[in-house]
């Protein structure tokens, strides 16, 4: 059964994800397209540097265009923010994005983006669902066999034009940075390197070239898998390093160290940045894993901070409510005022270079002074492997009967907005949550210490064994 999970829909290359089922997934967009938007405007489809993603992508636009639907598909491999833009650029419908992000090299996936060039909603979703599941097999097959041009273009120069407007080109360009970039073999290459380079970044570049098992590991710009980019930053003495993942709307930073910086210190480090020194006003939104650092610095300039459920088309939704000046979440992702309500990996990176060139210090200074302003948050993220069969009741016995005291701290509040959140008196906190997509409970930690951390994890350890 195809269904669509917190960012569309996933699955392994020639067993779930075939020509067949991306045609059907196709078909289904294309008939909401028409009866409940009723649009006779163009879609956009992209697709990442997966293997047979291209072929997955010109399927879709034979599907489309055999609806009546004008189609318009990158010449080449392009990042997911990259075809969002585009959506609003080029007024269209919404978009077709063949990716499966930071996935295993074996998975491919579909992501509709809406005409607002964020993530499309779940009710959007299960209308797509419901239309896959009434086709008839025999029209699918008809349709799939379909022929006609398909309409190709090149949106790199056009978004790299744009998303200059988000940074101080000029204080880069004086500033006679070092940044090594790591695309991470995916659709990133060419794009963050290259518009770092015409700023006047002095740019080494790795892992820059397109390889469809992305160097045999998962291309998911996290410590484990950065350890490259810390040698060659420390090597170059470089400012700071830069990764994407697979389809560039996830971030990776290290700094001039080699140390790893978490997506939650990076988005916190970008927040305090945009407040501090730019004075940008706006609320600040995340997800309910991601850290209550950004609680605490929207509390010392006096804003608001918004908490979501995990995924960030919840984000997404804030974002197109009203002034938010950053959205983001522990897995990644981030967007800022103006832009749209889409994750951007490469956004993110352009900031880090700004406030490096902004502040004159060492990366690992800057963070260290906003921890001194603002206190210290610790995390740390762990699955523990529970029966797909048994997840939920875990779930539903923790919201039924949560913990009165952990490790020898008051519980402050249980939050079930998604999974469970125990805030503990002391500030520190944990969420256990169950995967959609695996036989995993993911818990998410978060303290003042990390030996408080190491507590914490032995608490829900044991909770979950006994369950």
């Amino acid at each position: 059964m195809i269904k669509f999970g917190t960012d569309g829909w996933r699955a392994i290359i020639s067993d779930e994800f075939t020509f067949d089922n991306v045609a059907k997934v196709a078909q289904a967009i294309a008939t909401y397209l028409k009866s409940d938007l009723k649009t006779n405007k163009p879609v956009i489809i992209g697709y990442d540097a997966r293997f047979l993603a291209d072929a997955f992508a010109i399927l879709c636009a034979k599907v489309l265009k055999a609806n009546g639907i004008n189609c318009l598909v990158t010449e080449s491999d392009t990042p997911t923010p990259v075809v969002a833009f585009e959506v609003k650029d080029k007024k269209a419908a919404g978009a077709i994005m063949l990716t499966a992000s930071h996935n295993p090299p074996e998975y491919c996936g579909i992501k509709f983006i809406a005409d607002y060039g964020g993530p499309v909603f779940e009710d959007v979703t299960k209308k797509i669902e419901k239309y896959i599941a009434e086709q008839d097999d025999k029209k699918i097959a008809v349709v799939k066999k379909s022929t006609g041009e398909v309409e190709r273009f090149n949106p790199k120069q056009r978004y790299l034009k744009y998303i200059e407007q988000f940074i101080d080109v000029d204080l880069i360009k004086k500033a006679g940075l070092k940044v090594v970039y790591d695309p991470m073999f995916g659709s990133g290459r060419g794009y963050l390197d290259e518009l770092l380079d015409a700023i006047g970044v002095n740019v080494t570049a790795i892992n820059n070239y397109r390889d469809v098992l992305f160097g045999g590991s998962n291309p998911e710009p996290d410590g484990k898998r950065l350890k490259d980019l810390a040698v060659e930053v420390v090597k170059h003495n470089a400012n700071l390093g830069l990764a994407n993942d697979g389809d560039a709307d996830r971030f990776g930073v290290v700094d001039e160290q080699g140390e790893f910086l978490n997506a939650n210190q990076v988005v916190s480090l970008v927040a305090y940045y945009l407040l501090k020194e730019r004075r940008m006003k706006g609320t600040l939104v995340r997800s309910v894993a991601t850290t209550h650092m950004l609680d605490a610095i929207a509390g010392k300039f006096k804003t608001k901070c918004i908490e979501t459920p995990v995924g960030f088309k919840y984000i997404a939704k804030e974002m197109l409510k009203g002034k938010v000046l950053i959205g983001g979440e522990e897995s990644g992702g981030l967007s800022i005022l103006g832009h749209i309500p889409e994750k951007d990996g490469i956004l993110a990176g352009l900031l880090m270079v700004e406030m490096v060139a902004k502040l004159k210090m060492p990366l690992s200074e800057i963070y260290q002074k906003m921890v001194e302003e603002i206190g210290p948050f610790y995390q740390d993220k762990i699955n523990l492997h529970v029966d797909d069969s048994k997840k939920n009741k875990i779930v539903n016995a923790l919201k039924e009967s949560p913990p009165k005291e952990v490790c020898g701290q008051n519980v402050e509040k249980v939050n079930t907005l998604d999974g469970v959140k125990v805030i503990l008196k002391d500030g520190s906190w944990f969420l256990i949550r169950p995967s959609g997509t695996e036989p995993l409970m993911r818990v998410y930690l978060e303290a003042e210490s990390p030996k408080v951390i190491a507590q914490l994890k032995g608490f829900v350890e044991n909770i979950i064994k006994a369950a």
